[in-house]
């Protein structure tokens, strides 16, 4: 399928979705948030990707949602915004049960493109990253489950003065408080994205899936005991499958296990 408002590349097992509106600083719209998902979606369908990294042409990773998009609403008095972010949990859902995603923040990323990234699996940043929770300067709150996963993330406090501040804050405080895990320099971004998201494509798939639908849940369910026993029949279906017996007999014939070989 080819797209308008991204561009879609493949290297190896991993996925590549860049946010390219560029002269709007990769503002999220109803149409680009269409063809993010309908990647995402293809690539999980292809049993030839492990993993996937998220990205945006520069000078930004994600301005924020596009305010013409609110004008419109504005004009015609629509009060759902038509970028589809009022539909949040339908983001964090598919984020959710997605193959794992590295979001490679190359500049700024504000409100909603701060937001989009919380519910990846990981983060990592270019020195030239911008992080604002920046709602509050609009009147408006922040949205896509932040106020659930931003104070996992960085802590409560933390969160609450990024979102209540609505201040701005350069890659390296990001990567001090926990927002990132990492900032590399500019330049090296996509190189140390797609080799970590390599890392990640290389493990078996129905494994890396099974971690984060446990990880996600976890998030709710307050009862260890059943955390535990979905641990446990997780750790039972894997143990029945191919991959399972690839790496313990990889381990004895001391090589490298093929988890991948028929994608």
């Amino acid at each position: 399928m080819s797209y308008e408002d991204i561009l879609v590349e493949r290297r190896g097992r991993v996925g590549i979705v860049t946010l390219n509106r560029p002269e709007k600083r990769n503002a999220l719209g109803g149409k680009m948030g269409a063809e993010i998902r309908d990647a995402v979606d293809a690539f999980n369908q292809d049993p030839g990707i492990g993993a996937m990294v998220i990205t945006g042409t520069d000078p930004a990773f994600c301005g924020g949602a596009d305010v013409g998009d609110w004008k419109r609403d504005l004009d015609n008095d629509t009060r759902e915004s038509s970028d589809g972010l009022s539909r949040g949990t339908n983001w964090v859902d598919f984020f959710g049960a997605s193959k794992p995603i590295v979001c490679a923040v190359n500049g700024p990323s504000i409100g909603a493109g701060l937001t989009i990234t919380l519910s990846s699996d990981v983060r990592i940043a270019s020195d030239r990253a911008r992080f604002s929770m920046r709602f509050v300067r609009i009147g408006l709150i922040p949205e896509l489950a932040s106020t659930k996963l931003l104070p996992l993330i960085v802590g409560f406090s933390r969160a609450l003065e990024l979102m209540l501040t609505g201040k701005t804050i350069d890659a390296q405080e990001a990567e001090r408080i926990g927002l990132v895990s990492r900032v590399v320099p500019h330049d090296r971004l996509m190189e140390e994205a797609v080799a970590l998201a390599g890392d990640i494509a290389f493990n078996p798939t129905e494994s890396l899936l099974a971690i984060k639908k446990l990880t996600w849940a976890s998030l709710v369910e307050t009862d260890l005991h059943k955390v535990m026993t979905s641990e446990a029949q997780e750790l039972m279906a894997a143990a029945l499958r191919p991959s399972f017996r690839e790496a313990v007999n990889a381990f004895l014939e001391k090589r490298q296990p093929d988890f991948h070989a028929s994608a």
